[in-house]
């Protein structure tokens, strides 16, 4: 499987990225990091700098297509500024579209809300978001992990004590349905 990480060149919440890609590339799968610029993306641990890491593709030059699928890191600022970008929104969108899986953790879901992408769906997130996903007319929950079956898979996660959980999810779930040809 190949699956895109898509960040922000600043802000993701290393942890939030590096769990889910260790366990991904552990199990023999290759993640890709996809940011909205190209060079380096600079993470975080909360509100510290923490490591940089090489993007392997840009928003608006690769699409959903050449993925089995997305898992959206959190962190604070990082779906925020995804959020403002058009591109990042429209490779979401897609994923959606074409019924590939999807992952969000923490404060990832904000992307989610901006794609349109909750409607009708449950989902877990940083308990701030709690109003904005029901607004965007989501259901949400506090549980560790929640799969929503939907159109396509939705796996979320509140927070980084959660990761576990998460990465069990996706390797689990993303795994059940490969959509490459």
């Amino acid at each position: 499987m190949r699956i895109a990480f898509l960040t922000a060149p600043e802000g993701v919440e290393q942890v939030e990225l590096t769990d889910p890609w260790t366990s991904v590339s552990e199990a023999g799968h290759q993640p890709v990091l996809v940011s909205t610029k190209p060079g380096h993306i600079q993470a975080f641990n909360h509100l510290d700098k923490a490591d940089t890491f090489p993007v392997d593709a840009v928003v608006g030059q690769v699409e959903a297509e050449s993925f089995d699928g997305l898992v959206l890191p959190g962190g604070v600022a990082n779906p925020d500024f995804l959020r403002m970008d058009e591109r990042a929104v429209s490779f979401v969108q897609s994923f959606f579209r074409q019924g590939r899986p999807v992952a969000a953790i923490c404060h990832a879901p904000w992307i989610l809300v901006e794609a349109d992408a909750v409607r009708g769906r449950t989902l877990t997130s940083w308990p701030s978001l709690r109003t904005d996903i029901t607004n965007a007319g989501g259901t949400w929950v506090d549980e560790q992990v929640r799969l929503d079956q939907g159109q396509n898979k939705l796996i979320t996660s509140r927070k980084p004590d959660d990761l576990k959980a998460f990465c069990e999810a996706i390797l689990t779930e993303f795994g059940e349905g490969v959509f490459r040809k």
